[in-house]
């Protein structure tokens, strides 16, 4: 069955065929770690975590990349407002992204890069485009020359002067080009920085990506992905350093984007006052919710957010859940992904019409409930796009009056015993756990208390 994929880099659904039919290899842009994460960062998680669940289940190895940009001004600011140390504020995003994407039932990548383990061989990056003539230094800058590359302005379809015509870039007077963009920039005495033959400073955003996919994968990738927010200047950027960087091989043979996620009419900005972290919906909503939600529009187009689209996945799953749990203790037999759903996912990623199959199953699966050919195929369906996960019995805790306190304050005794030990790994794992059966922790004061969500 041939996966097709809407490439936007030829702006069309094209046949995906791997550089290496032995292992494909996808990078991902992750989050910047500086904060809490919002339901948008959420989206291409889950996006691309079907992507990489389709591309196993029909290739022998799949290698997925997705980094963690733990250097960026945006960290710098937060550091500097709460008055602690960088590592600090990293350490802490990163941990609460991890928590996040586990409740969505997101996978954890393959290869995980934080940018500041790359920072040599970023520098030495930045040294053979200067060589090339494709960099320039300039008031302690090392910026990329984009009129020494033809094709800028190709993965996002802007002609560069339109762009400068339109006054759409912020011009500074160290730049040739007003959209020549930063390969290295100075830091204070205050701010994060490394020894660099430019001085002590720190790497731009868009080289940090390059540099990655260089090093783990080497030069050419099969599949590159991330938000539509960052086609343009994140990826285009990314497009033109690592062309003259590999002597005219492309980064990526395939560039998918998903669409960014909306509230009623309006985008998500804090302006509006209408950011949704994913820490506060999942207080009070499933994470498989969440990601039912998250997968109900197709990936590239906009997603509008609202409280009628979670209350009709919660009742999806719950009546998905309500079945099953008849059958929780009779086991399965091995069975294949229903057809019509791989079909559904490999023309682009149709998530819409892989649920509505889901559904016609479901129906089909109520007139016959001891067929367990169908129900073994239902769940193998639904586990190919991460639903139907938790254990039954489980899902329903939250809901049930009956709950097993003596093992809720177990967990909360080891879960405390690991913070002690400094084994916050398993801290959060416990706390995971708790909060897919329905039970929400709160520390304060060296006290951990618990309620139902």
């Amino acid at each position: 069955m041939e996966i097709r994929l809407y490439n936007s880099k030829n702006k069309k659904k094209e046949i995906f065929r791997p550089i290496n039919d032995e292992n494909v290899t996808i990078y991902v842009c992750g989050p910047t770690v500086y904060g809490a994460h919002h339901i948008g960062n959420a989206r291409p998680a889950v996006v691309f975590d079907i992507l990489v669940k389709l591309l196993r289940n029909k290739y022998k190895k799949v290698t997925y990349a997705r980094n963690i940009t733990d250097v960026d001004d945006k960290i710098i600011n937060a550091a500097f407002e709460e008055n602690v140390e960088i590592s600090e504020i990293t350490k802490k995003s990163t941990n609460q992204y991890h928590s996040d994407m586990k409740i969505l039932n997101v996978d954890e990548p393959d290869e995980e890069p934080y940018a500041t383990q790359f920072i040599s061989e970023m520098i030495l990056f930045i040294k053979d485009l200067i060589k090339k003539d494709n960099a320039y230094i300039s008031q302690d800058h090392v910026l990329f020359d984009i009129n020494s590359y033809d094709d800028y302005g190709k993965l996002s379809g802007r002609d560069p002067k339109d762009l400068i015509a339109g006054a759409r870039v912020e011009i500074q007077d160290y730049k040739k080009n007003p959209l020549d963009f930063v390969l290295w920039k100075p830091s204070s005495e205050n701010e994060i920085g490394w020894e660099s033959p430019w001085g002590r400073g720190r790497p731009g955003w868009h080289l940090e990506c390059s540099t990655m996919i260089l090093e783990i994968f080497g030069e050419t990738i099969d599949i590159h992905g991330g938000g539509e927010d960052l086609r343009f200047p994140h990826h285009e950027n990314e497009c033109a350093q690592s062309f003259c960087k590999n002597n005219g091989k492309d980064i990526a043979n395939f560039w998918l984007h998903n669409g960014m996620v909306q509230m009623a009419d309006s985008k998500m900005s804090k302006s509006l006052g209408n950011i949704l972290l994913i820490k506060d919906l999942i207080s009070d909503t499933p994470g498989e919710v969440i990601r039912l939600s998250l997968m109900s529009s197709h990936y590239r187009q906009p997603l509008k957010w609202s409280d009628e689209l979670v209350s009709q996945s919660k009742k999806t799953l719950n009546n998905f859940y309500s079945y099953l749990k008849d059958y929780e203790d009779i086991e399965n037999i091995d069975s294949f992904v229903n057809e019509d759903i791989l079909n559904a996912l490999s023309d682009d990623l149709n998530t819409p019409k892989a649920i509505s199959i889901l559904h016609s199953m479901f129906k089909n699966l109520k007139k016959n409930p001891d067929n367990i050919e169908l129900r073994s195929s239902f769940l193998k369906s639904a586990n190919l796009m991460g639903l139907l996960i938790t254990k039954p019995s489980n899902w329903f805790l939250n809901e049930d009056n009956n709950l097993d306190t003596k093992m809720i304050d177990d967990l909360i005794e080891k879960r405390n015993q690991a913070r002690i030990s400094k084994d916050f790994s398993l801290a959060d794992d416990i706390r995971d756990k708790l909060l897919t059966l329905g039970i929400v922790l709160e520390d304060k004061n060296d006290i951990t208390t618990w309620k139902k969500r």
